[in-house]
């Protein structure tokens, strides 16, 4: 009897899930707070932070990615949601464009958008940032 309840406890406690979020994404309320054509990236910066990733080129995009993962016992994590919010820049570095994306049904999806211009010039890069859901491994992060 000493030895079931421990197993049975531990049994019961691997079923349960765990949930790990990854990365940063500000979230509407901190979003409106930015004003598109007057905000720079420095002010930016102060408003909700610098993001996990920039755009390549100078004067493109910055990134906030945020991932949520769900990892059930012995399978592997499965993430569940990732949202992308992309801040563009104009030539004189104030907000052009400000973007939330997600991903429905492996399609990426403007979940909510302030557009000044014909949209971000990184689109390429956000469309690899949500076309990867499911490739990464938190594991591998683990074991460096």
């Amino acid at each position: 009897m000493r030895l079931v309840l421990p197993a049975l406890f531990l049994a019961l406690a691997s079923c349960s899930p765990i949930q790990r979020f990854h990365g940063y994404a500000p979230d509407d309320m901190q979003l409106a707070e930015i004003e598109v054509a007057r905000d720079t990236r420095e002010t930016v910066a102060e408003k909700i932070g610098r993001p996990g990733m920039t755009g390549v080129m100078e004067g493109s995009a910055w990134y906030y990615v945020q991932s949520d993962w769900v990892n059930e016992g012995w399978r592997p994590p499965v993430e569940v949601r990732r949202e992308v919010v992309a801040i563009s820049f104009d030539e004189a570095g104030r907000v052009s464009n400000v973007e939330r994306f997600g991903q429905e049904q492996g399609e990426v999806v403007a979940l909510s958008r302030r557009v000044t211009s014909t949209g971000p010039t990184g689109m390429t890069l956000l469309r690899q940032l949500l076309g990867n859901i499911g490739q990464f491994n938190p594991a591998q992060m683990l074991s460096r």
